[in-house]
């Protein structure tokens, strides 16, 4: 596969092909500032490497309940951190790998001292408080189960030196938390930029991918300091580090 497609899914994984509409496209370029991208969604059966594999039948419905269902957030792992926003001034990158460079090493954060705990009660730990906002690409993104959604971010598709990063829209805090609106309108933004077609269980591959701005808290999901990180094969990130939640997301 050419360098650069190379961070499309294998063709056998594709579930379904969704085409957006040029005309509807072009119509709508004219009636605003700034129109929707123009990009394709291959909706596959790729899935999270410690996730079991579901049927092409399953994944298909996975994005229509998902659509139709909640979106409180249904997880424990690290629930007071993930819930969060850090209070940090934001800070600004041009290229997501300045980002990854100015991050302690896995390595470092997995051996933390203090532990750092994954039960619900875990809050940020004090590399964690940072918020942080980044230029990058859209690659991918599937629905968790506990209501989050993984999107995988990169660098520009044309670079060959490329570098991906797991960026959380959370699932949404109880209606008193202080943070709702906020993640709440995150939720929103992001179905705007794939044109209300959020994903299901298996990743959705963006093509091409789309320039986004990220703006969010970061996060070292513990979780999967041992075992496989999240991610489908071909835009796997090398880090466990991610946003969590992202509190900005937009088209660029």
């Amino acid at each position: 596969m050419a360098n650069g497609k190379s961070f499309l899914p294998d063709p056998k994984n594709i579930v379904q092909t969704i085409e957006f509409n040029q005309a509807a496209h072009v119509a709508a370029a004219a009636n605003a500032k700034a129109a929707p991208p123009t990009f394709r969604i291959l909706r596959t059966n790729e899935l999270d490497p410690y996730e079991k594999q579901k049927s092409h039948d399953t994944i298909a419905a996975s994005a229509v309940k998902a659509a139709a269902g909640g979106d409180a957030f249904a997880g424990t792992d690290r629930k007071k951190a993930k819930l969060s926003i850090s209070n940090a001034k934001v800070e600004k990158f041009g290229d997501l790998s300045a980002l990854l460079t100015s991050l302690p090493s896995d390595a470092k954060m997995a051996a933390h001292k203090p532990k750092i705990a994954t039960n619900a009660a875990s809050g940020r730990v004090q590399e964690e408080e940072r918020n942080v906002s980044v230029d990058v690409w859209l690659y991918a993104a599937s629905r968790e189960n506990d209501n989050d959604y993984h999107i995988i971010i990169g660098r520009d598709p044309d670079d060959t030196d490329r570098r991906y990063m797991n960026a959380e829209i959370s699932g949404l805090p109880p209606a008193n938390s202080s943070a709702r609106a906020k993640l709440e309108s995150v939720r929103t933004s992001f179905a705007a930029i794939v044109q209300q077609q959020t994903p299901g269980l298996g990743y959705d591959f963006y093509d091409p991918p789309v320039a986004i701005t990220v703006q969010g808290s970061l996060f070292f999901d513990m979780t999967h300091a041992k075992g496989s990180k999240p991610g489908p094969a071909s835009v796997k990130p090398k880090t466990i580090w991610e946003f969590h939640p992202i509190t900005s997301i937009k088209p660029r």
